[in-house]
């Protein structure tokens, strides 16, 4: 099978850490096609990053799925684009902040998501909330750390991440822990073992994720919220195949 990942900033360096962590974790046989939003910020953090990002993001993805990808994975925790993804897409679509969110209750009754910076903070709940998770999460605490600062100074960032960690289960009971960014993808097996807890990551368990919904044949619904878009002449013109056939008048 193939499945994309798709970072929806535009550094290269990130685009590359991701599509290595999520080949590692794919199963022999599925086959990653990584691609990157060269249209995008250089990192998102926050509103409008995000919204920046979307339009060349949904492009990336439409290249995706013209490449025959049959499932999708948006790499950037703050699950950019998500929504709009899945009402353009054929195939099933994923961030990895809501891969991990889920993969967490599985192991645990209550965890915490250690992220970036505080702005990123109510932008996780709220997808959390939306996803049927909050209840779930102990709390989302945010390491004050720029995204970039996880490549310029991987080893300062993991222990700054670590602290986070600690102080997580200590105050808030925290039985597993999510770590917010793609960029956190390597941290999460010596974490674990230094905190004792799970310690669960996005990019990897969206592409397991995402094995298991091509391997039941399941593609993305096509009625009520997720239909695709009708034809507009707004101005604005949509990759191709992004776009539900114009009706005929009657």
């Amino acid at each position: 099978m193939r499945i994309s990942i798709v970072n929806p900033n535009s550094t290269r360096s990130m685009t590359e850490t991701i599509a290595l962590a999520a080949r590692q974790a794919a199963a022999r046989g599925t086959e990653i096609l990584a691609y990157q939003n060269d249209a995008g910020p250089v990192s998102i953090e926050g509103h409008v990053d995000g919204a920046l990002a979307v339009p060349g993001l949904l492009h990336a993805l439409a290249i995706a799925e013209r490449d025959g990808a049959e499932a999708h994975v948006i790499a950037c925790f703050d699950d950019t684009g998500l929504e709009a993804a899945r009402s353009v897409l054929a195939g099933p679509v994923i961030g990895i902040g809501e891969a991990a969110a889920r993969m967490a209750t599985l192991v645990a009754r209550r965890f915490s998501v250690v992220t970036t910076l505080s702005v990123s903070v109510p932008i996780l709940e709220d997808n959390l909330q939306r996803a049927g998770l909050s209840d779930l999460c102990a709390s989302v605490r945010a390491s004050d750390l720029p995204v970039l600062a996880l490549e310029a100074d991987p080893e300062a960032a993991e222990r700054t991440i670590s602290a986070e960690i600690a102080r997580a289960v200590a105050e808030d009971g925290a039985e597993a822990i999510v770590l917010g960014c793609a960029g956190m993808a390597g941290f999460a097996q010596a974490l674990s073992q230094e905190h004792g807890v799970p310690v669960v990551e996005g990019v990897s368990s969206a592409v397991k994720l995402m094995e298991a919904a091509v391997a039941l044949g399941l593609k993305t619904a096509k009625r009520g919220g997720y239909a695709a878009p009708r034809l507009k002449d707004r101005g604005f013109v949509y990759p191709e195949g992004m776009v539900a056939e114009p009706e005929l008048p009657a």
